[in-house]
């Protein structure tokens, strides 16, 4: 049997529970991401029957990480509070609405709008590392956070699947095939995992927002805006940018961003096994160097396909690895308090990869190039690395021997 404490209740249960939990929160997760990136992988088909500019299909990329960002705080909050069980599976019931819907679309406003309510599907990351942080001990929470956050590998399922779905049924069948495999995972969660121990000393709202007055929430925040940010905003993005940058088919271009998210996704685990074996912070600083100079060679060599391709792959190493990183922190931060620590750096992260598509939406209509977008993921990569530096390296602190 597994113990562990909650406010002042000791917890029992066994292994099996907690693995299982683990299991159907993080397939959950990967699929309820497939429905988050859902309009990516065919946003090129969307924009040529819409008439869309490249910042209205940006807009339309971007649009579902906007609410599957900002809703991560209350999801979380509300999971630490009633159980991630039930959250989770309201969740994805709500996230059947607007996917019945898209097929029927016939207005860019209503497409926006059904775009933002898809975005709820992003809230489940919250959800499942609130659930499944409460099933097991401090010690293995990089290994096994970074196992449930291997749920952002329907990211790059969606890039893989949706096109073939697209191109072999239909359009609308995207969305149908979407709902058989929420209503089916649904089904199982419901059956076969338990609900996660909730303390029998529940902590206020206000207390459970007082993660807001430590700063080193907003530092997480912030790293995380870098890390998950750029994992969101170039898997969602690919698919329109290798199109337009290199002139690929839908399906290559769906692969192109598919490799990309299961790269970065496969290497979430090993940055949480990383760092519960040596400093996060250290880590930290050496994979925002590296990003700062893979994006400066793509912005400079933006045209070369090579060069490119290897410099997109290493950055998904680098940021793979630094979500893992950071998520191992959140503990040290939350105080039992991890939904909530989850939903506000989650936030952060979603918030990360919802203005950089519009940028480059933007700069890609002003300039005709993408390349002054890779600078500013260079320029802010060098502000997270002097952050890291001056906060956490520089002076003594908690998490230098973590």
């Amino acid at each position: 049997m597994y113990k562990t404490v909650k406010g002042d209740m000791k917890m029992n249960y066994s292994k099996k529970d907690a693995i299982t939990a683990l299991i159907f929160a993080t397939v959950a997760m990967a699929i309820s991401f497939m429905v988050w990136a859902c309009l990516s992988p065919v946003a090129n088909q969307i924009a040529s029957d819409f008439g869309l500019s490249a910042s209205q299909k940006s807009l339309m990329i971007a649009t579902p990480v906007l609410l599957g960002s900002v809703m991560r705080i209350p999801m979380g909050i509300l999971s630490d509070r009633i159980g991630g069980k039930k959250v989770y599976i309201g969740t994805m019931l709500f996230i059947i609405i607007p996917l019945i819907f898209v097929p029927q679309v016939s207005s860019f406003p209503l497409l926006i709008l059904l775009a933002l309510f898809l975005g709820m599907a992003g809230t489940t990351f919250a959800i499942a590392i609130s659930y499944v942080s409460a099933w097991f001990p401090p010690e293995k929470q990089g290994l096994i956070l970074g196992i449930a956050g291997m749920g952002n590998i329907g990211n790059a399922l969606a890039g893989l699947i949706i096109p073939q779905i697209n191109k072999s049924w239909g359009f609308d069948w995207v969305y149908y095939s979407l709902i058989i495999a929420l209503l089916v995972i649904i089904i199982l969660f419901s059956l076969f995992a338990k609900e996660m121990p909730i303390s029998a000393e529940k902590k206020t709202l206000g207390e459970q927002l007082s993660v807001v007055k430590d700063k080193n929430t907003w530092f997480l925040s912030l790293f995380y805006f870098l890390t998950f940010g750029a994992f969101v905003a170039l898997s969602n993005y690919l698919p329109a940018f290798m199109s337009d940058q290199f002139l690929m088919n839908p399906v290559n271009a769906g692969l192109v961003s598919a490799a990309f998210a299961a790269v970065a996704t496969l290497m979430r685990p090993i940055g949480g096994v990383v760092a519960d074996k040596a400093s996060p912070t250290k880590i930290l600083t050496g994979l925002f160097f590296l990003v700062i100079i893979f994006a400066l060679v793509m912005a400079l060599l933006l045209q070369n396909f090579i060069i490119f391709i290897s410099c997109i792959f290493l950055t998904a190493l680098a940021i793979g690895i630094g979500n893992g990183v950071v998520f191992k922190m959140v503990p040290m931060v939350s105080k039992g308090n991890t939904g909530a620590v989850t939903g506000f750096v989650g936030a952060a992260g979603g918030l990360g990869g919802f203005f950089p598509p519009l940028l480059l939406g933007a700069i890609k209509d002003a300039t005709g190039s993408f390349s002054l977008g890779f600078v500013l993921l260079a320029l802010f990569a060098v502000i997270c690395l002097i952050v890291v530096w001056a906060v956490y390296l520089r002076p003594k602190t908690n998490y230098q021997n973590s």
